[in-house]
């Protein structure tokens, strides 16, 4: 994890690249997952690889593979919400508004191995 050079934001940006899911959230309807993998991370935002550009503006779910596991059997998700600030040139860039880490069970680690 480096961060990286000549970064201006307040926040730092790191060199992150891990594994997510992630979808649209509108409301009345139920989007499917998509895959991508992220390209860096701070504490406000997240840009990650997609196959096509989602809309500004838009709300967006996300669950990375974290690289830790709770008591080194479980997996771990960091779960996060937010806004797409841009979206373009197969990356995406959102704004985050909540996060937490979620323990992901013995059966949902080998049903997302299926997914």
């Amino acid at each position: 994890m480096t961060r990286l050079i000549g970064e201006r934001r307040s926040s730092p940006r790191f060199d992150l690249h891990l594994p997510l899911r992630y979808r649209l959230s509108q409301k009345g309807t139920q989007n499917r997952w998509n895959s991508g993998m992220t390209r860096d991370m701070s504490k406000d935002g997240v840009v990650f690889k997609t196959r096509h550009p989602l809309p500004v503006g838009g709300h967006v779910e996300m669950r990375i593979d974290w690289p830790a596991r709770y008591q080194s059997v479980y997996p771990v998700d960091l779960q996060l919400t937010g806004f797409v600030m841009r979206s373009d040139d197969g990356k995406t860039a959102v704004r985050i508004s909540s996060h937490r880490f979620l323990v992901r069970s013995a059966s949902e680690s080998e049903l997302s191995k299926t997914a």
